[in-house]
């Protein structure tokens, strides 16, 4: 039976990539205001806003009613589903979407990515070439559980100061990351935020981007790759790209690059840039 992957808009996939997921947005708020993300309000838009906002942005999940509408559509064209979603440490939305598969319990699989943003992205990619292999979907969401996490998400953020005023880290982790007004590199660890370390300046913050994806037994390059990047300007990444050519070069002819939409970009803020791979 045929398999339709279905994601939540966190999931900032690169912009050519298909055949395209199902994508369910997740809602930003600005003041009394509430945009469904990706759908009533661009990632440009997003970032041209933040910048203009006196007051932080909220987020709320992707809805169970929003999952069972989007699942029932799928089994009525007959297709098996694979649901992958943020982090249930960072959201909601995967419990939304666990609430809904219920009422298909042999059609419906859910997968917690464990990640976010280009993290989750590359995971639907997976997923996506494993549902075009033939696979059902149980043999997907068992696949992409084994793999989740060899997926490496790797940032150097312009600032904690968003993490910290949306909840995602302690007041002390940003106190830390505040000092000396250095740029902090974050990754994941089991699906919440983990401050790896502190850069003074772009140059050293690369640097430490590099050397992670080192310490992490480099790069799977016959799995998916994929950067990405936060705000209105690419010019810090394309810096990065330029820096860590080394990493790439004679294993890829191009490197896939997306912009991370408001759904995160609401807790990173914009200037930050991202590598998310495979370890091997």
């Amino acid at each position: 039976m045929p398999v339709q992957i279905i994601t939540d808009s966190s999931t900032d996939l690169a912009p050519d990539f298909r055949p395209k997921p199902e994508v369910l947005p997740l809602t930003i708020h600005f003041d009394s205001q509430s945009f469904l993300d990706g759908v009533e309000l661009s990632h440009r838009g997003f970032y041209e806003r933040l910048v203009e906002s006196d007051q932080l942005p909220t987020t709320s999940q992707a809805t169970p009613y929003a999952f069972a509408q989007a699942f029932a559509r799928a089994r009525q064209a007959g297709r098996q589903v694979v649901a992958i979603t943020i982090s249930a440490k960072l959201s909601g939305t995967y419990q939304s979407a666990v609430l809904a598969a219920e009422e298909f319990p042999e059609d419906v699989f859910v997968v917690d990515s464990h990640s976010v943003t280009i993290g989750a992205g590359i995971l639907v990619e997976y997923a996506t070439a494993l549902a075009q292999s033939g696979l059902s979907a149980r043999e997907i969401a068992q696949a992409v559980e084994r793999e989740r996490d060899k997926v490496q998400l790797v940032a150097l953020l312009d600032t904690l100061e968003y993490l910290k005023r949306g909840g995602r880290i302690s007041k002390t982790v940003a106190l830390a990351g505040s000092l000396l007004s250095i740029k902090p590199v974050v990754s994941l660890n089991q699906g919440e935020v983990e401050l790896l370390g502190k850069a003074r300046g772009s140059r050293q913050g690369n640097n430490m981007l590099v050397q992670r994806i080192a310490a992490a037994g480099g790069v799977d390059f016959s799995r998916p790759v994929l950067l990405g990047y936060t705000g209105l300007s690419d010019a810090l990444l394309q810096k990065y790209i330029q820096d860590s050519k080394a990493l790439w070069a004679g294993q890829v002819d191009s490197l896939p690059v997306t912009t991370v939409g408001g759904a995160v970009g609401t807790h990173v803020g914009p200037g930050a840039i991202a590598v998310a791979f495979f370890r091997p």
